[in-house]
């Protein structure tokens, strides 16, 4: 039976000589000693008894065997040759008893070079084998800026914390994104538990993605592993069945076919007209079509959180506007993925085509419901994220935070000014400077004190108090339960708290519009033909959806001058983010008549020279914010659609 093995091995190794002498590619197993030969080495380190992954297996120490074994690993020789007979026993032994000797190995750029024991490697890879102990010496070259060198670089300090080396990636960033994923920190070792529940659940993945054919994609099984969990999560993987498994892997095969090419992220600036109907639609009235069910998840009660109240005034605002038309549901304290699944389904259950998922917090749930329900359009409230599958909205909020700015400037009388952010996630640090902007264009003198809500063991309260303020930009809506009068822009001098100024959002405004151009056919067009693209909603005071609203105490004169700055930024004739800006280490940000890209200021990680204060690290913050960031906090392909 062996010997019929061996033919059968024999043929693949013939198959494969030939598709890469084809290919132009050398057809024989890869020399470690002509690479390194090449390479400039800063050590060699011993690993000990390692488990290799057979798939990165790809070679031989030396040159010894390599014409006995084609690029395969699988063997060459004739069948009537004593290496047959060799090859042939083994397998017999693997068979009876199982192949327990380990290989002797080095490993360079985590890819396995055999120095002694290839016929193991080729009998174990023949039968399908997921690996093979062996002694590992490990090869590290120099750093250099070749981007398979800094990759490596991140999988030794990987290893270091997890020793898992079956894994491997063709992205910068993505052992970092999977020690995220998995819920560890950065540098935090992993119990011998944490391992083996990793390799359980990356075999079964694997085992799943090969069998569908994985194996033809021209990405890693690693990055394929990670895209995946980015969508569907960790914490469950195991527990799935094989058909459960395969059809989420098929809902996304469409990323794992593109990748790494991100589909570009399309920032639409304003709100698209209504175009005019063709003269003989508009002469034939049609019939009335049945109302369309659109379904809200808010991460709170209205009653609770301002952030909410303000999308349930949208959606009421959208019901009055569009009675008759369409048909609302509102699902409240979707406060978690689970909750915004079960929350999904049900609104799909009943019929909604259209899901607005009004958090950041919901993204997760949003993009998993987009991926089970490619029917349904979802939207989730949010900016710069990546996903193919669903639409994300906001608000240019940095506009109106601008003018705010330049009213605290004006009311100032001690040039200390307080800032309260929440979350260091994209869109809140071009507030933060635009603010810090209308500051110094009244007051050039005056600085702005950055605090932050989420941060561990901070009360930013005290500290403005301890710092002096006189005005504070604090939270942008107000709590309708208890009334704080901490929001917008408020005056905390000789210990009262006076209101002057608060951005507004009108939801309502935008989604009647996005429902109306569902209804008008503008929706399907807002997508240019040819690769994929996500669309981000990008409004500002323009279109309605951002305005500021003033306490009836302030100056004739300085509001006479904020409604000409509104003006000017309503028109486009003046930008917040234009002429000379410097960052706090004093590097020109911005120059002359120049503005600052939509881009680059949707993902802005530094801040104005007049602020005080700096970005906190994801470790610094509460953890109930880590998912958000997470999510939030990774830059992407944009192109700007005007």
């Amino acid at each position: 039976m062996s010997q019929e093995d061996y033919k059968k091995a024999r043929k693949s190794a013939q198959k494969d000589y030939r598709t890469r002498i084809l290919k132009g590619e050398y057809p024989y197993l890869q020399v470690l000693d002509d690479i390194v030969s090449f390479t400039d080495v800063a050590a060699e380190r011993d690993l000990g008894l390692v488990e290799i992954p057979l798939d990165q297996v790809i070679g031989t120490k030396t040159a010894g065997r390599t014409r006995a074994f084609a690029g395969n690993f699988m063997p060459l020789l004739p069948e009537d040759s004593e290496f047959a007979v060799k090859w042939s026993h083994l397998l017999d032994s693997h068979m009876e008893e199982g192949i327990r000797e380990p290989v002797i190995a080095c490993e360079f750029m985590n890819r396995f070079y055999i120095a002694e024991g290839n016929k193991r490697v080729s009998v174990l890879k023949y039968v399908g084998a997921y690996s093979i102990s062996g002694y590992v010496t490990r090869i590290i070259p120099k750093r250099n800026d070749d981007p398979e060198n800094r990759i490596y670089y991140e999988f030794l300090d990987f290893y270091e914390q997890t020793s898992i080396n079956y894994l491997w990636f063709s992205r910068e960033g993505s052992f970092e994104r999977l020690t995220a994923l998995t819920g560890k920190l950065k540098g935090e070792r992993w119990s011998r538990e944490e391992r083996l529940c990793c390799r359980s659940a990356y075999v079964h993945f694997t085992d799943v993605y090969k069998e569908m054919g994985g194996q033809q994609l021209p990405i890693t099984a690693g990055d394929a592993f990670l895209i995946y969990l980015n969508i569907y999560g960790y914490g469950s993987l195991r527990d799935k069945s094989r058909e459960e498994l395969r059809q989420e892997l098929s809902n996304v095969w469409k990323d794992f076919e593109e990748y790494p090419m991100q589909p570009a992220m399309e920032l639409v600036m304003q709100p698209k007209q209504k175009e005019e109907l063709p003269i003989i639609s508009r002469l034939i009235a049609p019939a009335a079509p049945a109302a369309m069910k659109i379904a809200f998840l808010h991460e709170s009660m209205p009653e609770r959180s301002g952030w909410t109240y303000g999308h349930e005034l949208g959606r009421q605002y959208l019901e009055e506007a569009m009675k008759g038309q369409v048909q609302t549901v509102a699902f409240d304290n979707i406060n978690s993925e689970e909750l915004g699944l079960e929350a999904i389904e049900k609104a799909a259950g009943e019929g909604c085509s259209i899901i607005f998922t009004t958090s950041p917090r919901l993204l997760g749930a949003a993009v998993k419901g987009a991926v089970k329900h490619p029917d349904i359009k979802m939207l989730n409230c949010s900016l710069n994220v990546y996903s193919g599958h669903l639409r994300t909205y906001y608000g240019r909020l940095y506009e109106a935070k601008f003018l705010i700015g330049v009213l605290a400037g004006i009311l100032t009388d001690n040039d200390r000014i307080g800032y309260l952010a929440d979350y260091p996630i994209y869109g809140t640090t071009a507030n933060i400077n635009a603010f810090a902007l209308g500051v110094k264009m009244i007051n050039p003198r005056a600085r702005v004190y950055l605090k932050w809500s989420t941060v561990k063991g901070q009360d930013p309260e005290q500290e403005f108090r301890r710092l002096g303020v006189s005005f504070v930009s604090g939270q942008d809506l107000f709590s309708v339960k208890y009334g704080s009068r901490q929001f917008g822009l408020y005056d905390i001098r000789n210990g009262q708290m006076k209101n002057v100024a608060s951005p507004a959002w009108n939801w309502g405004k935008f989604y009647e519009r996005i429902v109306r151009s569902i209804l008008n056919g503008i929706w399907k067009r807002e997508i240019p033909s040819g690769p994929r693209t996500s669309v981000n909603y990008w409004w500002g005071i323009s279109s309605g959806m951002i305005d500021v609203i003033y306490s009836n105490n302030i100056p004739c004169k300085t509001g006479q001058l904020l409604e000409v700055l509104k003006q000017q930024i309503l028109s486009g004739s003046f930008h917040p983010f234009s002429g000379e800006i410097r960052d706090q280490e004093g590097k020109l940000r911005c120059e002359g008549n120049d503005v600052i890209e939509p881009v680059q200021i949707i993902t802005m990680d530094w801040l104005a020279d007049n602020v005080v204060g700096s970005i906190p690290d994801k470790e610094e913050l509460t953890e109930d914010v880590w998912p958000v960031v997470e999510l939030q906090g990774i830059k992407q392909t944009m192109t700007v659609q005007p």
